[in-house]
């Protein structure tokens, strides 16, 4: 993950070497990759029905579906990262800027 810093902090974006290591285990990640494909196809879908002049309450239907979708695998990264990673930086010493981190990256669903 890059961090991004809201211009009107003071701090310097974090460096990734500053970081814990975000290493999730196999069993996740292939449940993480098995709902982006699914979203990845359902925006196909969605792009076929717009080809097809489809009505839009039918449109705007589906994209409120994938919506719903790429929040639920937002809340299972989120949900992972607070279990894994972020007990992972207190062992290391390197919470300050992991919980840093996690606030740059909330500040992206808010604004």
């Amino acid at each position: 993950m890059t961090s991004k810093v809201n211009p009107s902090q003071s701090q310097p974006p974090l460096k990734n070497s500053e970081l814990s290591p975000h290493v999730h285990n196999e069993e996740s990640l292939k449940r993480i990759i098995n709902r982006l494909s699914r979203i990845e196809g359902h925006v196909r879908g969605i792009k076929t029905m717009v080809k097809e002049n489809r009505p839009c309450p039918e449109v705007l239907n589906q994209v409120a579906a994938v919506k719903g979708a790429i929040s639920g695998v937002a809340k299972i990264i989120l949900e992972e990262h607070l279990e894994e990673c972020l007990v992972r930086a207190v062992n290391q010493g390197n919470l300050e800027a992991e919980i840093k981190e996690l606030k740059d990256a909330l500040n992206l669903f808010t604004s």
